[in-house]
């Protein structure tokens, strides 16, 4: 089970520092919902379905968190994007906005108390965070400066901008940073006016898969995503928030340009953990790699297990890494697969 101080573990790990054990992280969200059998529609916009499908994926799997992160246009809808969910998919985009100055001079950030889905996402954070107090890690979520702007635009026109229009991406990433930091903060505080003691969402999630190196150069991504992002993770730490940085990379050239900016960064599954933990585990805490659907595509558990304990033991050795997935659990996935991973990793997490 979740347990008191997984918070101060996770922050010893963001400390590069060695943790009681290696917290047990998974991308289980849209797992977790079809197990428990909601609707996609329903669940986006119900605090109370989201609550009771995330108690009971702590409940039966085990896990050490719950990253509360439906889709990746909650801050993004009240800006003007149209969307469409699926019973068992999240929300994707239908109307984006036009890539133009005027687009970026009339945008204004929402109120997250107030606009679209974000005040029941707040509430389902604190509704969580309620549930469990201090025994379990607690995540929001917010896009990246640089994926932000290819959300906004739509990934194709906004991504030609950094040729066409750098100016244009850079000011638009800039009003991202702001309303970012504010999205964040708002999770990192939410139902601190109900209750003063384990309000809100311990670590926030940076996703910037957009960022990765299936679209941009190490040079452009050093050039385009890097500042902007590291920006909103200085903000919410200096919030009190612990930070993730997520793009789903596996390329060494692009984790060694991140790896200054972040105190952690989550693996994709493409990459060699031991490698990047010796290349970089000096400078940044490592979380994930685990590899989703390899591990849905086992037929026998034993393989589950066997894959679990081989990423555990080359991210634990010296602290400094938390056990996580490398993307998102795909939904076909088995019980009995999540169930054996978690605790694998968590029996041969110990030090």
């Amino acid at each position: 089970m979740a347990y008191r101080g997984v918070v101060e573990d996770l922050r010893t790990c963001a400390r590069l520092g060695v943790p009681s054990r290696v917290p047990v992280f998974a991308l289980g969200e849209e797992f977790d919902v079809e197990m428990c059998g909601a609707d996609y529609r329903e669940y986006i916009r119900s605090p109370e379905l989201m609550i009771e499908c995330q108690v009971r994926a702590v409940e039966r799997f085990d896990y050490d968190w719950i990253l509360l992160h439906p889709d990746d246009y909650i801050e993004l809808e009240p800006l003007g994007i149209e969307t469409i969910a699926d019973e068992r998919m999240p929300p994707a985009a239908i109307h984006t906005l036009t890539a133009s100055r005027e687009t970026l001079s009339g945008l204004r950030p929402p109120d997250p108390t107030r606009d679209g889905r974000m005040p029941a996402h707040l509430e389902a954070l604190a509704g969580i965070k309620g549930a469990f107090g201090s025994r379990l890690c607690v995540a929001g979520r917010v896009a990246a400066p640089f994926s932000s702007v290819a959300l906004l635009y739509g990934i194709t026109d906004g991504l030609m901008l950094i040729y066409d229009d750098p100016d244009l991406f850079r000011a638009t990433a800039d009003f991202f940073v702001e309303l970012m930091t504010m999205w964040g903060i708002a999770q990192l505080d939410a139902g601190a006016d109900v209750a003063q003691l384990d309000a809100g969402a311990d670590v926030i999630w940076l996703g910037d898969c957009v960022a990765a190196s299936g679209f941009l150069s190490p040079q452009q991504h050093a050039d385009f995503a890097l500042e902007p992002a590291a920006r909103v993770s200085d903000n919410l730490r200096a919030h009190g928030g612990v930070v993730i940085y997520h793009g789903g990379e596996a390329s060494r050239e692009h984790l060694e340009l991140q790896a200054p900016h972040f105190e952690i960064i989550n693996l994709g599954e493409g990459c060699d953990l031991a490698e990047m933990k010796a290349a970089i585990g000096d400078t940044v805490c490592l979380s994930g790699n685990a590899h989703p659907i390899a591990l849905m595509n086992c037929e026998d558990l034993a393989e589950v297990e066997a894959q679990t304990r081989r990423i555990v033991e080359a991210g634990k050795p010296g602290g400094g890494y938390v056990f996580n997935t490398g993307e998102g659990i795909p939904r076909q996935t088995r019980p009995d697969v999540v169930e054996t991973m978690v605790q694998t990793a968590r029996a041969c997490g110990g030090y």
